[in-house]
């Protein structure tokens, strides 16, 4: 009987207890600075070591450096982009200003220069301190060496000796304005401090402007300025040697210097550099380059180089690079522009754009990219054993993919040219194919005006490509020109299965390859199959239909940033995503040429998102971000990714507000089909309550149902956590469609889950309300037209009318919207002139009369996707008819919001817009009465009056 009474005493104290518990508070707008998430993130080659940032929404960040051995970490206000020196034994990283300096300096306007300025952090691991050294403008640490950092002081007057806790054994100044010069002065010339770790040895060059190490950080390129103090100071190029600290100049006086390069084990090094002054109407570059042995960098490439077009000259603005073997140097040629007639006085000068029918891209796209156009390159290559330049690419032929790091005497070349107009309609281009021979720049023609992609193999052995139109793989074997099917033999589609686009649809694409080329990997919707590009061996699925049995996507993650192709016996890792679950995880799969070789093998798999998987270039150490809708995406790590340990614990303060729950939502639509989404309830959900619910939507949410949703002031998307805690079910339906019919399938499926929902007694049916942004915001202002279902809807920039936007401009890319009705999103499938009821039955202007739902809309003035006309019609149109209608035109800004604040406000607005019509808030100012032009900027409207 004890026992028994005991048990009811815990049981009713317990609920008691809970019931004490204060009510976890709703999210309000004062809590989106302070939500955190995980930045830059690195993890030394031992695995031991682990540095990340852990980021506030505004305000300063924190490094945080930890020991996965022992568990400790050191944790360093405002650090940040860290980098953990290849030895495992140092982390350099920026410290930041404090947030509230930099704020105050933009308050006073101050210049640049006035700005406070980052410093540079350096900490040995394992230890404590943290040596500062203040006015660092950058660093920089070798990639695959160790041992020293270069770092460049901000000021030229900065002391070296001011550096704090630095245990300086030996400062060496090298001073490298001593010669005569006529180059013009340079006013952002610094100090380079070459900074021994071991030794702690100090070395400084003055007036440096750019420096470059080398990949095992043998060597420093470092490109010096004049000093203005000294009037027989000259500009130049040195060469520093890290073994024996000393310099060796490479080039004195030329006008200025660009693009360093070095070879793979950092003994030949090139770099671009012209004798012509800043203020000449022409520069002429040359290609410098350097070998051991010689006294200095000697000019081996200009525009009288014979390989070089006639007219034709150096870009400085391509890369330099040497091939792996060291044996090419590779760099970038381009026309001699014409010189502007600088006697034109421009106010006399008609400014003009010259639309012609025939030009190869509209005029607003030619803008768009002519500075592009004017830095465009094409490749050529340098041979230093003879002494040969040989031209890849021209204007017939602009892109050239070189294989093998360099070493293959094979390229690719590709071009679209003469199939550019139809860009217009169709959103792509047609491109020819030509296998081009690096030693002496011959090609030929591999294939015509494909309707697909090309790719070069690892090694340069073959071409390969997929045929949209023919829906098959091919490759083109270069030593012999022999081009096969390579996937005749595979009957499941490589192709996307559910595309519900008016095209053909795009395929899945590669894994990677084997090395020496034997192999190549290709995606079905599922699985991996292992091709022969040969065509000796039929193709084989490696992952042998575990994917497709188990409805799981299994898609190949390189950990290894340097690798270029798979080895045999390689185990290799896999993103996994289950259909049915929604769940996330990882697979494995060993790399067998067997035949009855064992499937992939699965690691975890579960209810959560696993983003950004890095691994220990040497040791099997994994580091990851693990979140769902409950957790915050934090840091976890460990020798198998299955039972990592979290590091970080980021946003604790979640647990005082209002969370939420998530969960798959079913139904089936007005036509029969089965249909999902997701839905989200607050955390103090009541099923005896009824809840009033949004329903935001795009195409196809559901694969983000384990996605983390922070409190944040979004650019244009609902923002789900902020809404639901405050009370509100927020419900994501995934749509299909039908082309031709994008309004009518995107209200079956939206209509139709709204009304399943609202069976339940739950949720508020008299309080609905949508919102959506482009595309989504199309539909919103489409499903207003057709249903009264909704209480109040929220629009963010719209197409109101297909009709007038069929013809738009896409004004940040300059690219014509035709594309997109007939082949891509808006899913009409035809011509304006084809199917002119078609847009208009889906384009909401025309039956406008129908609507009595309020409707907020943003349409911003410089929205480069969605012209803002669009909303203006929508606006003028509804306000004609006496509907309820607001329109948000945040001035200078884009198709999504850019500008934090501008962020804050929509937040809020959105806000108070649904809390007025779903909950019966009182009206603010701006939605009652309107806010006068004359109050712009005073008063924002959001007071109830």
């Amino acid at each position: 009987m004890r026992t028994t009474i005991t048990g009811v005493v815990l049981t009713v104290t317990t609920l008691l207890s809970y019931a004490q518990q204060p009510a976890k508070k709703p999210l309000d707008h004062s809590v989106y600075d302070s939500w955190q998430s995980i930045g830059s993130k690195v993890i030394s080659e031992n695995g031991q070591w682990i540095a990340y940032t852990v980021n506030p929404q505004e305000g300063d960040a924190s490094l945080v450096i930890y020991n996965r051995i022992n568990q400790q970490r050191l944790e360093i206000p405002r650090g940040a982009n860290p980098v953990i020196t290849t030895d495992s034994r140092n982390v350099i990283f920026t410290i930041k200003p404090p947030y509230k300096d930099t704020r105050e300096a933009r308050i006073k306007k101050k210049k640049a220069a006035e700005m406070p300025k980052d410093s540079m952090g350096i900490v040995t691991l394992g230890g404590t301190s943290v040596w500062k050294i203040p006015d660092v403008k950058s660093f920089k640490t070798p990639a695959k060496g160790s041992g020293t950092i270069a770092y460049l002081l901000n000021k030229p007057k900065t002391d070296t000796a001011a550096i704090k806790k630095t245990p300086v054994k030996s400062t060496k100044d090298t001073d490298a304005a001593d010669d005569n010069s006529t180059s013009p002065e340079s006013t952002e010339s610094g100090i380079l401090v070459i900074h021994y770790l071991e030794t702690g040895i100090q070395d400084t060059i003055k007036n440096t402007l750019e420096y470059t190490y080398s990949k095992p950080g043998n060597a420093l390129l470092i490109e010096i300025g004049i000093d203005k103090k000294d009037s027989l100071s000259r500009n130049g190029v040195l060469l520093w040697h890290t073994a024996t600290r000393k310099t060796d100049t490479l080039s004195r006086g030329s006008g200025s210097y660009k693009q360093f390069a070095f070879d793979e084990k950092g003994e030949q090094a090139a770099y671009f550099a012209t004798p012509d002054s800043a203020k000449a109407s022409q520069q002429f570059y040359r290609l410098h380059y350097y070998k051991p042995g010689q006294d200095s960098a000697f000019v081996v490439a200009d525009k009288t180089t014979s390989g070089i077009p006639a007219q034709w000259t150096i870009s400085a603005n391509s890369l330099i690079y040497f091939s792996k073997d060291g044996q090419r140097l590779f760099f970038g040629t381009a026309p001699i522009p014409p010189v502007k007639d600088t006697n034109l006085v421009d106010f006399e000068v008609a400014k003009v754009d010259i639309w012609h029918y025939q030009d190869d891209y509209l005029q607003p796209m030619q803008l768009k990219n002519a500075d592009k156009e004017l830095k465009r390159s094409y490749a050529a290559v340098y041979y230093p054993g003879n002494k040969r330049v040989v031209q890849l690419a021209d204007k017939d032929m602009e892109n050239v993919i070189i294989a093998a790091e360099g070493n293959s005497n094979y390229a690719l070349g590709y071009t679209d040219k003469g199939q550019r107009i139809p860009l217009q309609w169709k959103g792509r281009t047609l491109k020819t194919a030509l296998l081009v021979n690096v030693t002496d720049g011959t090609r030929h023609v591999i294939k015509e005006n494909l309707d697909g992609n090309y790719y070069i193999s690892p090694n340069g052995q073959y071409i390969i490509w997929y045929d949209l139109g023919l829906r098959q793989w091919y490759s083109y074997e270069n030593a012999t020109g022999t081009i096969r099917n390579m996937t005749a033999g595979i009957t499941t589609a490589l192709y996307d299965e559910e595309d519900d686009h008016p095209d053909v649809p795009e395929p899945y694409g590669l894994a990677g390859w084997m090395q020496k080329d034997r192999y190549v990997y290709i995606y079905d919707r599922y699985d991996t199959w292992q091709v022969d590009p040969a065509g000796k061996e039929t193709p084989r699925m490696i992952t042998q239909g575990a994917g497709r049995a188990n409805k799981t996507r299994m898609r190949y993650v390189r950990l290894d940033p340097e690798e270029r192709y798979f080895t045999p016996g390689q185990e290799l890792r896999f993103n996994a995503y289950q259909d049915s679950t929604k769940y996330n995880g990882f697979y494995a799969l060993k790399l067998s040429d067997k035949k009855n070789a064992k499937g992939p093998r699965v690691i975890t798999m579960g209810p959560y998102s696993y983003t950004d998987l890095l691994k220990a270039r040497k040791a099997e150490v994994y580091l990851f971000n693990k979140s769902n809708y409950q957790l915050s995406p934090d840091l976890y790590a460990g020798q198998q990714l299955d039972k990592a340990v979290k590091i970080s614990s980021i946003n604790p303060q979640q647990k005082d507000y209002n969370w939420g729950t998530v969960e798959l939502y079913k139904w089936t639509t007005f036509s029969g089909k089965p249909a999902e989404g997701i839905l989200y309830k607050p955390e103090n959900f009541d099923s005896t309550r009824k809840y009033p619910m949004l329903i935001y939507f795009y195409e196809k949410l559901s694969d983000g149902l384990y996605s983390y949703q922070p409190p944040a002031p979004t650019p244009s998307r609902l923002n789900i956590s902020f809404f639901v805690s405050r009370g509100y079910l927020v419900f994501a339906p995934d749509i299909s469609y039908e082309n031709g019919h994008p309004g009518k399938s995107a209200y079956d499926y939206i209509v139709s889950g709204a009304e399943a929902l609202a069976k339940n007694s739950w949720v508020d049916s008299k309080n609905m309300g949508i919102q959506g942004q482009s595309w989504g915001g199309y539909q919103v202002a489409y499903l207003i037209t057709q249903t009264n279902l909704f209480k109040a809807a929220w629009a963010g920039a719209p197409v109101a009318n297909m009709t007038s936007a069929y013809g738009g401009i896409r004004w940040e890319s300059g690219m014509n919207r035709q594309f997109q009705y007939e082949h891509t999103q808006s899913r009409i499938g035809g011509t304006l002139w084809e199917k002119p009821e078609l847009y208009i039955e889906n384009s909401p202007l025309f039956a406008l009369p129908k609507v009595n739902t309020p409707l907020a809309i943003m349409a911003n003035d410089a929205d480069g996707a969605v012209p803002w006309y669009q909303g203006i019609e929508l606006f003028t149109g509804l306000r004609r008819l006496g509907k309820p209608v607001w329109m948000l035109n945040y001035n200078n800004e884009a198709h999504n919001l850019m500008q934090r604040q501008n962020r804050k406000d929509i937040q809020r607005r959105e806000q108070q817009f649904f809390d007025h019509f779903l909950k019966d808030a009182p009206a603010p100012q701006w939605l009652k009465s309107g806010v006068p032009a004359t109050e712009k900027g005073i008063n924002w409207g959001w007071d109830t009056e």
